[in-house]
């Protein structure tokens, strides 16, 4: 397997060992609600809108993370949110409850720029061909981390207090600021608007998704599964709940897609990494819904851990698979902003998925996993229609499709 990976720089491999350190520590998502109304002193409605309010900062950053990174470099843009993610978090135990109204989205949104500087940097190190595997290596880093993460934030909190996790996420999120510094080149890290042909404008965005039609089919896709994939986090813990199960049920599920995930991406991203990208991704989207339609079996332990399994596998097809596709897609001027945009599509559950899948489980519980396996089913039958429509686009004569021979420059 390792074979697979020997084409990645190294500075990827480096950055990757930052990635899995910080996100050890960045435990504090887990326990936020916890702290907020215990220490704090907060009413379960106040810390639902400080949660809520962060999770619209991490959304926003991820969509405009990349935007910078074009404009300014994506390795300054990481250092400069990380900067400031991380003195922001060491300063929520000293601040009083209503600046944690501006505190908590400041935190977020740093979290979403460095998500997609990171990402960008990533795509601009790497060639196309290798990117699967790269996204893997840094996924599979994170993902080791935050299971890592929350029984080790757990110690913490009960041993010392939660103030200490919101001190240790800071200090972590600084030293990912020097790691980065330390191990990405200041010049070259990022190719720079410059590169672009007109002097670095490049034409918009609106224009070129426009002329990827495939990749908008991708964008939407996304965005309905993972509104549908964020109610493993909210919904899918209500309802083993109300059918008996103990909620340590619900933490040794989710804890089984870390395993799953941890297991077989990266052997997974070798496996596929020459396999057309749309049909790794349709089949992905498809395997989510699959996963949620397990739940229609019943509410019991058995048919749980079959929807994490497939859930899992799903995962595992699309989204490192996505990634690297919009990395590929990207025009050269514009790496960032493809990144930030699909870098924001995917997140934009955690705020969309809760209220949607709560007001539709409370109104009418049964309809919720019937409706959310036919949409990322939807989704992914989509995207398997792209790469159809795309191929046999490819295999007609230029003549039929209207293309024209290129010019050789000589």
């Amino acid at each position: 397997m390792l074979q697979g990976f020997k084409d990645i720089p190294r500075v990827v491999w480096l950055l990757a060992a930052g990635v899995f350190v910080n996100a050890v520590v960045s435990f504090t998502f887990v326990f936020v609600f916890l702290y907020l109304t215990g220490p704090r002193g907060l009413g379960a409605a106040q810390a639902g809108l400080v949660s809520g309010i962060g999770g619209v900062g991490l959304v926003a950053g991820n969509f405009t993370g990349g935007w910078y990174g074009d404009r300014f470099g994506h390795r300054r843009v990481l250092l400069a949110a990380a900067t400031l993610g991380g003195l922001t978090l060491m300063a929520f135990p000293l601040l009083p409850a209503p600046l944690l109204f501006v505190a908590m989205p400041v935190a977020q949104y740093a979290s979403g720029v460095i998500r997609a500087a990171n990402s960008a940097l990533v795509a601009v190190t790497v060639p196309e061909g290798g990117r699967r595997q790269a996204f893997a290596l840094v996924r599979c880093a994170s993902n080791g981390g935050f299971t890592l993460g929350p029984p080790l934030g757990a110690l913490i909190a009960t041993g010392l207090s939660y103030d200490w996790l919101f001190v240790a996420d800071g200090l972590g999120t600084l030293f990912f600021a020097l790691w980065t510094a330390r191990v990405v080149p200041a010049r070259g890290a990022s190719r720079t608007a410059s590169a672009a042909p007109d002097g670095g404008r490049g034409r918009g965005l609106a224009a070129e998704l426009r002329a990827r039609p495939a990749l908008l089919v991708v964008l939407g896709a996304i965005l309905v599964t993972d509104v549908v994939y964020r109610q493993q986090y909210s919904t899918f813990s209500v309802f083993l709940t109300d059918h008996g199960l103990d909620p340590r049920v619900f933490g040794l599920v989710i804890a089984l897609n870390g395993g799953v995930i941890l297991l077989l991406e990266l052997p997974a991203a070798v496996a596929l990494r020459e396999r057309p990208a749309l049909p790794v991704i349709g089949t992905g989207l498809v395997l989510v819904g699959a996963g949620y339609a397990a739940l229609l079996l019943g509410a019991g332990i058995a048919s749980a851990v079959v929807m994490m399994v497939l859930l899992s596998l799903g995962e595992i097809l699309y989204k490192t698979t996505a990634t690297a596709y919009v990395a590929d897609e990207a025009p050269e001027h514009a790496v960032g902003r493809f990144q930030s945009l699909y870098a924001g599509i995917s997140v934009s559950g955690v705020v969309i998925g809760p209220p949607l899948g709560g007001a539709l489980y409370a109104a009418a519980p049964g309809l919720l996993w019937p409706l959310c396996a036919g949409l990322a089913a939807a989704a992914g039958a989509a995207v398997l229609w792209a790469s159809a429509r795309q191929r046999r686009h490819a295999a007609r004569p230029a003549h039929e499709t209207g293309s024209q021979p290129q010019a050789v420059a000589g």
